[in-house]
């Protein structure tokens, strides 16, 4: 089990941050992460917002680590600010392109070209554990499960040692991918994104960063409370509770949420499931 969070861009957002961790270190999560932009001033703030939950915190934190906007010599001064204050756990994913989802790549001038070569340029850094992304819905940009196997697999042979995929709805995407890579000799632990829906305005944003539509059964549950803010975050809770509840049965090995800084709806969720287990 694991929490993701983002960079607060405010002192609020720092109020706020070190709150939602305070709040859900006592669940005792095998790590938290901490996502990353290409800019430098986000740089700053995730290695920021990382050291404060490594300072004020005993959880092991993960930063993310991405190609865009960069250098290879920036990479490198990101990782090791990251070693700096502690983090030995990176998450390399390419990242979306500048022009943002659904624009083509494009190769940063001195910087790598995907993800495979950002785990090899980690692993040549130091002692980092390195996790990778993965698709379950197949990766938004290429539309193909079988490149998605084939890359996951030249990660795990640069080094990457887990990953984690991205977010969706149905066990069987995820169960799909597990399939597929373990058919071509991918072994690498595939930690499931879990996001739960907390409001209607979250629908369409979860299809642009999923890479797939929301299915018309989950869309209707919570269009048909629309009206209520209240019984769209209840409903959202039971279909992110539902999702676990059928990927921990299939032996999934470990669930990470995507906690959009906020330690509610996690919280709630986690509940569930120990009601779930203690039926």
């Amino acid at each position: 089990m694991s929490f993701e969070f983002f960079p607060p861009k405010t002192d609020a957002g720092v109020e706020q941050l070190h709150a939602t961790v305070s709040e859900l270190e006592p669940l005792a999560p095998d790590f938290v992460s901490v996502t990353y932009g290409a800019t430098g001033s986000s740089r700053e703030r995730t290695v920021a917002a990382t050291r404060l939950i490594s300072t004020d915190t005993s959880i092991t934190t993960m930063g993310h680590l991405t190609c865009v906007g960069q250098t290879t010599e920036q990479l490198r001064d990101a990782l090791a600010s990251y070693a700096e204050v502690g983090v030995r756990h990176i998450l390399a994913v390419r990242g979306d392109p500048e022009g943002g989802p659904g624009t083509a790549w494009q190769t940063y001038p001195g910087g790598l070209n995907n993800a495979t070569q950002l785990v090899r340029l980690v692993k040549e850094q130091g002692d980092f554990c390195v996790g990778v992304g993965a698709f379950p819905d197949t990766h938004p940009e290429h539309r193909d499960a079988a490149l998605d196997a084939r890359v996951l697999l030249d990660k795990q042979e640069a080094g990457a040692e887990f990953a984690i995929t991205q977010l969706f709805f149905r066990a069987e995407a995820y169960y799909g991918l597990v399939e597929r890579v373990r058919a071509i000799g991918c072994t690498l632990p595939i930690i499931a994104g879990v996001m739960p829906v907390t409001a209607i305005a979250q629908l369409e944003r979860f299809a642009m960063l999923s890479g797939a539509e929301v299915p018309a059964d989950i869309a209707r549950r919570l269009h048909a409370v629309a009206d209520d803010p209240a019984s769209v975050r209840a409903v959202g809770r039971e279909i992110a509770a539902e999702l676990c509840v059928e990927l921990l049965a299939g032996g999934v090995p470990g669930l990470h949420f995507f906690t959009q800084n906020r330690s509610r709806a996690t919280a709630e969720i986690l509940a569930c499931l120990r009601d779930h287990r203690r039926a």
